[in-house]
Order: C-alpha cells, then sequence, then structure tokens
C-alpha cells in the first residue's frame, strides 16, 4: 500500500527579526522529517507548503508552534498518495507574497473577514446579513482561475498579483453599493489585497478566511464550479480536496 503523504500550506504575518535564522532553523527541522515543499521566510513573517509522512509534519508544526510567534499558526491539510514536491527550498525574501505596496502590510492588523459557514449562508440566500447584494472576487491570476472559481465571482485579467491594483480601477464604482469578499488558496494574498482595497477607500472588502483550502475543508464545494489550483505537482484539488494527478 502506497503509504499517504499528508499536505499542509500555512502561514501567519508576524514581525522576524533574523530570517536568515529562522530560515536555517526551518530547513533544519524539515530535513529531520525528510520534508519537501517550499517554506519562504521574510521580516514580515512565513508562507509554508510541506508535505511528507503524517508524523513528520506534525512533529515539524509542534516545534514551530513551540515559538510563541507561531503559537496561533494555522495550517490547513490535505492528503494525496504520492508525495507532490521534487526537493525541500527554503528561502529568505522580502515578502512571504509579493505585493510591493508599503500600506498594505498585515503587521499593523488585517482587514475585516468572513468565515467560510457564513459566505455559504450568503451564496444560498443571494445577500449578505444586512441585504446588500454580495460579489466575490478573484485576486488570483488568469492560470489558476481556469481551473476553477467560484460561481458569478469577478475574476481579473493578471498574470501575477502585483497587477491587481491595475485592474481592480475599473470595477471600482460597480462595487460600491455590495459587499464584496476578496478571495485567493489559502488567503494569504487577500491579507495584502483587502487592506490595499481598505486603503484605497473601498470599505466596502472583506477577505474570505482561510481562502478557497478553508471553504473546502469547512464547506465544501458550495457555490464553487470546478477545482482550485495550487502550486505543486498535484495541479489542482476537488471539493473534497482530492487531487487532479495523484500519480505515484
Amino acid at each position: 500500500m502506497v503509504p499517504m503523504i499528508l499536505n499542509t500550506a500555512a502561514y501567519h504575518f508576524v514581525p522576524i527579526a533574523d530570517p536568515s535564522a529562522l530560515a536555517a532553523q526551518v530547513r533544519a527541522w524539515a530535513e529531520a522529517g525528510a520534508l519537501r515543499g517550499t517554506a519562504l521566510i521574510a521580516s514580515e513573517g512565513v508562507n509554508l507548503f510541506l508535505a511528507g509522512e503524517e508524523r513528520a509534519i506534525d512533529a515539524f508544526f509542534e516545534q514551530l508552534r513551540a515559538d510563541p510567534r507561531f503559537a496561533e499558526l494555522r495550517v490547513k491539510y490535505s492528503r494525496s498518495g504520492a508525495q507532490p514536491f521534487a526537493r525541500l527550498k527554503v528561502k529568505v525574501k522580502p515578502e512571504i507574497i509579493s505585493f510591493r505596496r508599503q500600506e498594505t502590510s498585515p503587521l499593523a492588523g488585517r482587514a475585516p473577514a468572513v468565515a467560510p459557514a457564513t459566505l455559504a449562508k450568503w451564496l444560498q440566500q443571494g445577500h449578505d446579513d444586512a441585504g446588500k447584494r454580495v460579489v466575490l472576487l478573484d485576486t488570483r491570476n488568469r492560470q489558476e482561475v481556469e481551473y476553477g472559481t467560484f460561481a458569478g465571482a469577478l475574476t481579473l485579467p493578471i498574470d501575477k498579483f502585483t497587477d491587481l491594483p491595475e485592474a481592480m480601477q475599473p470595477h471600482r464604482d460597480d462595487l460600491s453599493d455590495a459587499t464584496v469578499v476578496s478571495f485567493c488558496t489559502g488567503g494569504i494574498r487577500c491579507e495584502k489585497a483587502a487592506l490595499w482595497m481598505q486603503a484605497a477607500g473601498m470599505d466596502n472588502v472583506l477577505q474570505l478566511d482561510g481562502g478557497i483550502l478553508g471553504y473546502f475543508e469547512q464547506v465544501g464545494g458550495q457555490g464553487y464550479d470546478g477545482r482550485c489550483f495550487v502550486f505543486d505537482e498535484r495541479v489542482a484539488l476537488d471539493p473534497e480536496l482530492k487531487p487532479l494527478v495523484d500519480a505515484a
């Protein structure tokens, strides 16, 4: 029997005084458990996509959460029959998700969020709890959107996340009377996108807590068409978090 691989996605915004030292520690823990994937470390926090045997994954996150800075780290899980990463990569970066706008740092506080169960209720009833129409805003790039998105979502013709502010400009007036729920794969891009939209004068924007993967995990596929693109050899996950490609 092929052993099941536990796949994880996690990010956490917190000040890191010495990203290089943390990166060395993360690499040592991951290598000790034969984990593969990508770990991005920056002065603003960590962004992790790691996969391996369950005991090794549990040990890694137990060690990381022992650091008070990461005690509240939230992890999203899925399983596959094969290891979806070819190797382990640990990198120190200027940002854990590149947006290049200083006014959007989640270190000063995050934008308001909506829980997956609440969004599912809004989609079912056709409006939010105040009776306003709900517009879902996909902050991902066009390649990701091709695999699936929420039904009726506003998608943008962008190739990279840094293109979002310019692409949003033509839509601002049309969204002024709506509750806008921004979403992405795991939530990290919306941490910055929603803050940028607030700073740009859009006070009607929420972020989907946990992103699409968190929605799948807690709610399933209600209101979602297709799969969610992921950045590894599984290619995309369905609402049951099963991979499109799972070759041994």
